[in-house]
């Protein structure tokens, strides 16, 4: 059933990549470059925001809200921040991942299909596993994610 789904889609399974796919080492070493930067950017908001939750609980004990309508918002504030780090720690896993996969010479290879990701989606989601094709598929739930995040859960949320 995927088999079929994917040659309907226009995706060729485990086929020969051609030269023009194959990435350089400068253009592997600009997307790890890339990569260690942007989780180097989310390890600083989840710090900052811990730090920021942190200063809130000390404060709002020393003015312990008096209204219920108070007590929603600190609770919704604290929901939210709490949602947002646990995005960002999960963006980090699929960066770590995605560093991974350079180490070990499988980066820019869609995990669906064996086929290269085109040099654009890299550099527009540098983590990705996907081609846009089998990612687009598996948004639709034609075919069953293997993690339990990927970049369409981080767009959703930023």
């Amino acid at each position: 059933m995927e088999k079929n789904l994917l040659t309907d889609a226009g995706i060729a399974m485990k086929g020969k990549r051609k030269n023009k796919d194959i990435m350089t080492p400068a253009e592997i070493r600009k997307f790890k470059a890339i990569l260690l930067v942007k989780r180097s950017e989310i390890l600083g908001d989840i710090t900052s925001m811990e730090a920021q939750s942190l200063r809130r609980q000390i404060s709002d004990l020393s003015r312990l809200p008096t209204h219920m309508a108070d007590l929603g918002t600190d609770n919704y504030e604290i929901e939210n921040a709490l949602g947002l780090m646990d995005s960002e720690r999960k963006l980090i896993a699929e960066i770590d991942d995605a560093l991974d996969r350079i180490e070990n010479g499988t980066y820019g290879i869609c995990e669906g299909t064996g086929q290269p990701i085109p040099k654009e989606r890299l550099e527009a989601i540098p983590w990705t596993r996907y081609c846009a094709t089998y990612a687009s598929l598996l948004e639709r739930g034609f075919i069953e994610k293997k993690y339990s995040f990927d970049e369409s859960d981080y767009e959703e949320s930023h």
